[in-house]
């Protein structure tokens, strides 16, 4: 199975000269925010695979989700401020700080769904 976060990482690490074009954004911010994500995808695949996870083997991309939204919350509001970048790329960010935080959300509902199965 493919995953979108990988797919992501690899274009913005191997095609971020192509993508600074269209986002207006920094080449080196798109390589390094894809290199970032590379691990991290390679992490969920892995989980995906395990019949049984500890809760600090889901707390982990819970935690990362938060961090990754942490660190591209300035840059957002830095974006709206700052006219310079493309609608596109104001886009990526904002995406980037939503889709974070939307997932952490969702992990956390799984994780207290499941104990909440588990304890019954």
């Amino acid at each position: 199975m493919r995953s979108p976060a990988r797919s992501l990482g690899v274009a913005l690490t191997f095609d971020a000269a192509a993508l600074h074009g269209p986002f207006g954004l920094p080449a080196s911010l798109l390589t390094l925010a894809g290199a970032a994500s590379l691990p991290y995808a390679a992490y969920l695949s892995w989980l995906a695979t395990r019949a049984a996870v500890s809760r600090a083997a889901v707390w982990a991309p819970i935690v990362l989700n938060v961090i990754w939204a942490a660190d591209f919350l300035p840059l957002a509001l830095a974006l709206a401020v700052d006219r310079s970048h493309t609608a596109l790329g104001q886009v990526f960010v904002a995406v980037q700080v939503i889709g974070a935080l939307l997932f952490a959300e969702l992990e956390f509902v799984g994780l207290r769904r499941a104990c909440a199965i588990v304890a019954a």
